[in-house]
């Protein structure tokens, strides 16, 4: 039986502006989300979508849990997963490194944290993007993030692809068939190697986007 979610209201305080309240008004814990024996390392994800906007917290949760179940094959559970229902302006609701940034700035999140968006106006747009460390130079607010736009294909397969190019600090991709980290995701795409599971470890661990089990 899946467990079950719990609602937490929150009075927290807006971040300050002159245009508008930037402020996380629930939070819905997935506690127990998987069982940690047996992996080597966990992980936390702080989980967000906007009120009004496209996704739903059953969307998002399905997704997540079957992100984790892929990534899992590494030795790594997800131990915790907080899902942040953000209010924010409309314009907060797409992603565009500008406004993205500006959204972290006002509004500091635990990492690694996943935005589940309406759309992107990046240029190339993609259904989902990961910052991590290795490419956030430019843009440093958003280190260690995660956007999926709805919509997005293969939503499972995309999250865990750009989960693992967060927790490996890479942009590096495959060309074997059936890999997670192949360009293009396709629902058979759910292998990772041994050698790109190390990776993961290690670098997770290292920048301490990863506990120790």
């Amino acid at each position: 039986m899946r467990a079950r979610v719990f609602l937490v209201l929150l009075a927290a305080a807006p971040a300050s502006s002159g245009e508008g309240e930037l402020r996380v008004i629930e939070t819905r814990q997935l506690p127990a989300v998987q069982v940690a024996a047996g992996a080597s390392h966990t992980l936390r994800l702080a989980l967000h979508l906007f009120r009004g906007g496209r996704w739903t917290p059953d969307e998002v949760e399905a997704a997540v849990l079957e992100a984790a179940g892929l990534l899992r094959q590494c030795g790594v559970a997800l131990s915790a997963a907080e899902l942040r229902v953000v209010e924010a302006p409309r314009r907060f609701h797409d992603y565009s490194t500008p406004v993205s940034r500006e959204l972290l700035a006002r509004m500091p999140v635990p990492r690694p944290a996943v935005f589940f968006v309406d759309d992107t106006h990046n240029e190339p747009a993609f259904d989902a993007e990961a910052i991590g460390r290795a490419n956030a130079a430019g843009r440093p607010e958003l280190t260690d993030t995660v956007w999926v736009a709805h919509g997005a294909r293969d939503l499972a397969q995309a999250l865990a692809h750009e989960l693992v190019h967060v927790l490996t600090d890479s942009g590096a991709h495959s060309e074997a068939s059936g890999n997670l980290m192949r360009a293009e995701t396709s629902p058979g795409d759910t292998r990772l190697t041994q050698a790109q599971c190390r990776l993961l470890r290690a670098r997770g661990e290292a920048n301490g986007l990863l506990g120790v089990n």
